[in-house]
């Protein structure tokens, strides 16, 4: 057996070694799920979990982020791990016996895993100290799902927190669209960049019965859903992709009124920033347009959400060698494409060299094709994939200090 085939072993064996008190935790985290920046519980479970290792903490004002600093036993550069924490405001309905007790918040896209695997990371590579030529950051986030938790925790001091900026960065992400254990990566773009969009349509109001005497902004906003989907494919290379998706269509209140004023909102998704900045450009140009048609007018504005999530080629390959390593080259998978989702882990790849990878966790009695996926209700992932995520943070860590 090689040293590399040793070292997967040991990492393995250590990793499900403390699964049990991982599983605890993540169903502790589970039971209690928060949303939003400030997670109180989510924050006293995670400190009472690293307490007693010997890390150099560090509770972020701004918000309810953590910083755990490990230190080798000598200099050397330093690496960034990330875990999220935070929730989603949806009401959880998978009959688990660990299932949310709030009712209305639920772990549906498996942050609950990240974190607990976050912290079998730490208790491993605490236990290989001795092993560490640099510093190791544990970055526990609030806030990715919408709320720029990582820009914050970036500018509360982030990646200084160590004495030295990292040269590597890396997540891992679960997701039920593999089997158990498998990583899925790629080199440059990873995810999407994401916007919120909101058009204001304003006509002039009147009685249902006489279009004629009013100006229906209804017809215009429906002729600006259309619209903008026929431009995006006029428009926008089919080499760098954008979509464009009304999700919220708000007007009147009442069944014989012709309404003022329709609000549409919905999201835009791109893959690059060029596209980002020409989607924000064509859906404002193609709105004032219809509407000044119609005789109404459009007031668009975008609310900027993530950048594009961009994994560094030699960081990726990194990663990827690591996975092959770890899990062999069967159960590593090379996306062809990106995903359309986009991730506040963008804002420290604009920083710092670094990679984002999937990690399998369908549940063994269904497949990535039946399975809930993310942000459903009804996802349920496989705790026994965190053996493997909790060793891939480590193979990486080893890999650049070991």
């Amino acid at each position: 057996m090689t040293y590399r085939e040793r070292m997967r072993e040991s990492i393995i064996e250590e990793a499900r070694a403390i699964l049990p008190e991982i599983i605890e935790l993540r169903r502790a985290l589970h039971r209690n799920p928060e949303v939003g920046l400030e997670l109180p519980g989510t924050k006293t479970l995670v400190l009472e979990a690293l307490a007693g290792l010997p890390l150099e903490i560090i509770e972020h004002e701004t918000t309810g982020g953590v910083v755990a600093i490990l230190r080798g036993n000598a200099e050397g550069p330093t690496v960034l791990l990330r875990g999220d924490m935070d929730g989603l405001p949806l009401r959880e309905d998978t009959a688990l016996e660990f299932a949310s007790v709030t009712g209305d918040t639920m772990h549906a896209c498996g942050h609950d895993l990240h974190t607990a695997m976050l912290v079998g990371a730490a208790r491993v590579l605490s236990a290989r100290r001795s092993d560490l030529s640099g510093a190791v950051i544990f970055m526990f986030q609030p806030g990715e799902e919408g709320y720029h938790g990582a820009r914050f925790m970036l500018e509360e001091g982030l990646l200084d927190s160590a004495g030295s900026k990292p040269s590597l960065a890396m997540a891992i992400h679960v997701t039920t669209m593999f089997e158990s254990g498998v990583i899925a990566g790629r080199s440059g773009t990873m995810m999407a960049s994401a916007d919120h969009l909101n058009i204001v349509v304003t006509g002039a109001g009147g009685h249902a019965s006489r279009p004629d005497a009013a100006n229906d902004p209804v017809a215009a906003a429906a002729e600006i859903i259309m619209s903008v989907q026929s431009a995006v494919t006029r428009n926008v290379s089919v080499f760098d992709p954008a979509v464009c998706t009304f999700t919220m269509v708000e007007a009147g209140n009442a069944h014989n009124i012709i309404p003022e004023q329709v609000a549409l909102r919905g999201t835009i998704r791109a893959l690059s920033a060029e596209t980002r900045a020409l989607m924000h450009e064509l859906v404002a140009r193609v709105a004032d347009g219809v509407a000044a048609a119609h005789g109404a007018t459009a007031k668009t504005t975008f609310d900027h959400s993530y950048p594009v999530t961009v994994n560094d080629p030699k960081a990726a390959a990194e990663l990827m060698l690591a996975a092959q390593v770890l899990v062999g080259s069967e159960r590593v998978v090379s996306l062809p494409d990106p995903i359309m989702g986009a991730e506040d882990f963008s804002y420290v790849l604009q920083e710092v060299p670094g990679a984002m990878f999937f990690l399998g966790a369908c549940p063994p009695d269904l497949t990535p094709e039946t399975s809930p996926f993310n942000h459903s209700n009804l996802v349920r992932f496989d705790e026994d994939a965190m053996v493997t995520g909790i060793a891939f943070h480590v193979m990486v860590a080893l890999g650049r200090l070991g």
